[in-house]
This record gives C-alpha cells, sequence and structure tokens, in this order.
C-alpha cells in the first residue's frame, strides 16, 4: 500500500500531460482566424493608402487626417453621445421593467414576452418601420400628437431631434433584453432577505435600495457593458433610419466609416476602424475592471 501510495505520488508530481490542452486548438485556431489575423491586417493596411490591386505604405498619415476632417471628429462624437443615452435608458427602464414583472401581476408572463419581442425583430425592420411612424406628416406618432392638440416635430428631419429618435428606437430594441438580464438577477436573489425585510416592516423603496440594487449589481455591470458597446459600435439602425442625415447630424463613426468606404477612402476608412477599436476597448475594459473590483469589494 505504501508502495503504491508512493508511485500515485510520484505520478502526481511529475509533469502534467499535454493531451487536454489540445482541446483550446480549435477554439484558438477560431479565434485567430476570425479575430487576430484581421485585427492585424486592419492595423497595417490603416497605415497604407490602398485600393483592391495596390496599396501605398503612408504610415500615421490616414490617421492625421482621420482627426482633421470635422465629420470624423463629429461622428465620433456623436457615437459617445448615443452610447452614453442609449446604455443609461436601457439600465433604467431594464431595471424599472424587471422590478415590475417580478412583481405579483396579473398576466406577468405575457407582459415579459411583450417586452423581450422587439430584442427578435431584424434591427433594419424596425428602421423601416419606425421610418414610416415617425413619418412628420402621416406618420402615426405625429397623427396621434396632433389629435391631442400637440404638433409633433419632424423627428428624423430635424437636426435637433434626429440622433436622439434613433437613439429612442434603440433603448425600445434593446431595453427587453436589459430587463431579462435584470429579472434573471432579481430572481436569484434569496427570498430570506425580503421576508426579513417585511418583517423589519421595510417600505418598497427600502427593499430597492437595501436588497435589490446591491445584489443584482452583477445584472447592472453586464448590462452597463453590452449596452456601450452595442452604442458605440451602432451602424445597422442608424443607417436604416436616417443615413447619418440632416447633414452630418447624427452620424456616428461607424456610418462615416462606411461612407468613407464607399467614396473609396480605403485607407481612411479602415484607419477609422481602428480608431473605433481602441476607443471602444480604452473606455469598455476598464470600465469593466472597475465596476467588478467594486463588486469584490462590497
Amino acid at each position: 500500500m505504501v508502495a503504491a501510495g508512493a508511485r500515485a505520488a510520484h505520478r502526481g508530481s511529475g509533469p502534467s500531460s499535454p493531451y487536454p490542452h489540445w482541446f483550446y486548438a480549435p477554439a484558438a485556431v477560431v479565434f485567430g482566424v476570425l479575430f487576430l489575423v484581421p485585427t492585424v491586417l486592419a492595423l497595417y493596411f490603416s497605415l497604407t493608402r490602398w485600393s483592391i490591386f495596390s496599396s501605398e505604405f503612408i504610415g500615421f498619415g490616414n490617421y492625421a487626417q482621420f482627426f482633421q476632417e470635422p465629420a470624423l471628429v463629429s461622428g465620433l462624437w456623436h457615437t459617445m453621445v448615443y452610447a452614453v443615452v442609449t446604455s443609461g435608458l436601457k439600465v433604467v427602464l431594464g431595471m424599472a421593467l424587471a422590478i415590475l414583472l417580478t412583481s405579483q401581476i396579473v398576466a406577468r408572463g405575457y407582459l415579459r414576452s411583450v417586452v423581450f419581442f422587439p430584442v427578435l425583430v431584424s434591427t433594419i425592420g424596425v428602421g423601416l418601420t419606425f421610418v414610416v411612424l415617425m413619418n412628420p406628416e402621416r406618420g402615426l406618432i405625429n397623427q396621434a400628437l396632433g389629435a391631442v392638440g400637440v404638433d409633433g416635430p419632424g423627428w428624423l428631419t430635424d437636426p435637433s431631434y434626429a440622433l436622439l429618435s434613433v437613439a429612442l428606437v434603440d433603448v425600445w430594441k434593446g431595453v427587453g433584453l436589459a430587463t431579462l438580464i435584470y429579472i434573471a438577477g432579481i430572481v436569484s436573489i434569496p427570498q430570506e432577505y425580503f421576508e426579513a425585510a417585511k418583517v423589519d416592516g421595510a417600505s418598497a423603496w427600502q427593499n430597492f435600495k437595501k436588497i435589490i440594487l446591491p445584489l443584482a449589481r452583477p445584472a447592472t455591470v453586464t448590462v452597463v457593458i453590452l449596452s456601450l458597446i452595442g452604442g458605440l459600435r451602432s451602424f445597422d439602425l442608424i443607417w436604416a433610419m436616417t443615413r447619418g442625415g440632416p447633414g452630418f447630424t447624427s452620424d456616428v463613426i461607424a456610418s462615416v466609416i462606411y461612407k468613407q468606404y464607399q467614396a473609396g477612402f480605403y485607407g481612411l476608412s479602415t484607419a477609422g476602424n481602428v480608431v473605433l477599436f481602441v476607443v471602444v476597448t480604452a473606455i469598455v475594459f476598464p470600465l469593466w475592471r472597475f465596476l467588478n473590483r467594486k463588486e469584490v469589494e462590497m
């Protein structure tokens, strides 16, 4: 028995077999082909003036031109505003809807389905639908406002409203996913906390402040990060509804990059993609580390 134990200990202390690590290989290949290789190529081509058949290395000329283009700089600013507005509203409305849909209300399951349904609809379909609904003359929204004596604005044609209008549509489409994440976070809270609070005579606000808000923090972190990434990378909904107009007032960096591709400025638009990648990484990664560190400290 002693000899068998010694042999087992000797085997355990020896070098581990590389066999289990081979199971990482398929994922590593996919990650390399779909992410690492395109990223390296994008970094290279952002330093060139290229077309389909030729390329000329120009160093950081594309980046210098990028930050001198008013449309690109304003598109970067619009991207920040759009991301903050959409992610903030998704957090607030998602939390409020989750609290409502986890309470004892009639037709709770049906209402959950209704809230989540827009997530399943095509983004382009949602954009085209709201283009019709927000038509300043024949749109249903302005007709409804006119019925109560309110003169509706040009939601997508007025420069003051265009970006905000698209952001609100984005929130309508995406708040269902935020609500679902919050519901999962709330129902995972042990009921003993709520029962103890009820015995102590805690109000609904105290339940929210002292129990739901801190214990649903992981759900909040998830919603903030996902919404912020989606807002910074948003393109399809904006392109379907306004194509960056009127003028450049609702252009985000992704739509400006697409326009540069259409115009044949491939190197400049590739540099814009790299800038967008750096911006998303520089914002999201430190924020994710900060929020998770705060969660551990709690």
